[in-house]
């Protein structure tokens, strides 16, 4: 019981703080970065999809 008080409590706590405009422009600039990287990784080359007819 205490450890779901706990959870909910950092849950308000990170959602409070996710709704500060500073932390969205970090939250945005962070994603756009993590896009970028998936994108050098070279995603989506199709192994293991089988031939293509």
């Amino acid at each position: 019981m205490l450890r779901k008080v706990l959870a909910s409590g950092l849950a308000a706590k990170v959602i409070q703080e996710a709704r500060k405009p500073q932390n969205q422009a970090k939250i945005k600039e962070f994603i756009a970065k993590m896009g970028e990287q998936n994108k050098k990784q070279g995603g989506g080359r199709g192994y293991g999809r089988g031939p293509v007819r």
